[in-house]
């Protein structure tokens, strides 16, 4: 941490030990910029969160225990003045206008460089919304294009991909693998391959718990 008054408290959360360093390492060594912290898990992130009261936090949408927007949602819901950027892989539009509805005031890609990171923290800090510039492209021409036929918010499980959702349905419905491959013209290998993604993302151990988060969700009654 830094005394110094006027620089930028940032919180930086993501799984990826180097990943999160190196930012952490970029804020240092920005004049206006300190990290106070850092997380490894979406639970760390609320826990640093109300420990530390940054002004703005990096957060990471993939991450172990509770992901990114589900941790973003919890502190905001306590410390709305905190300012919070998602800071991702993930290019999928269910992603991004889920991370806007939950609060989100920037969005970087994490091949973004380290002047655009600086300029969204600066942004977002002094009370603006910056998304990066290959995002905000995307923004303007799905507006366009006639915006959200179903409100963003009741997208479940944003970290999937469209096919692991497609799967994830037939699974909290019973249908075995062979049916899946059956079903969608795909090989019963690329089915479980899909399955192991899904059950990484959502954090269980094996199908039964993941059909029980799919019907949480309401995903398995969407379908009888």
């Amino acid at each position: 941490m830094s005394d110094n008054e006027g620089q930028i408290r940032v919180l930086v959360a993501d799984d990826h030990t180097l990943f999160r360093e190196g930012v952490m390492t970029m804020l240092e060594n920005s004049p206006d910029t300190v990290p106070v912290g850092g997380a490894g898990t979406g639970a760390q992130a609320v826990e640093q969160a109300a420990e530390l009261q940054p002004d703005v936090i990096l957060m990471d949408i993939m991450m172990p225990e509770m992901n990114g927007i589900e941790a973003m949602s919890a502190i905001l819901s306590d410390h709305p003045q905190i300012r919070i950027v998602m800071l991702t892989m993930l290019e999928d539009d269910d992603s991004l206008f889920t991370a806007m509805c939950a609060g989100a005031r920037g969005y970087i890609l994490k091949g973004a460089d380290r002047d655009e990171m600086l300029r969204t923290i600066r942004a977002v800090d002094g009370g603006e919304a910056l998304f990066g510039g290959p995002i905000a492209d995307r923004i303007s021409g799905f507006f366009r294009n006639g915006g959200l036929a179903t409100p963003v918010h009741s997208t479940p499980f944003p970290d999937l991909t469209e096919r692991e959702r497609e799967i994830l349905e037939l699974i909290s419905v019973g249908r075995s693998n062979r049916e899946i491959a059956d079903g969608l013209f795909i090989s019963t290998k690329t089915v479980s391959n899909h399955i192991t993604n899904i059950f990484e993302k959502l954090q269980v151990a094996d199908r039964s718990q993941a059909i029980v988060k799919a019907r949480e969700a309401g995903i398995g009654e969407r379908m009888n």
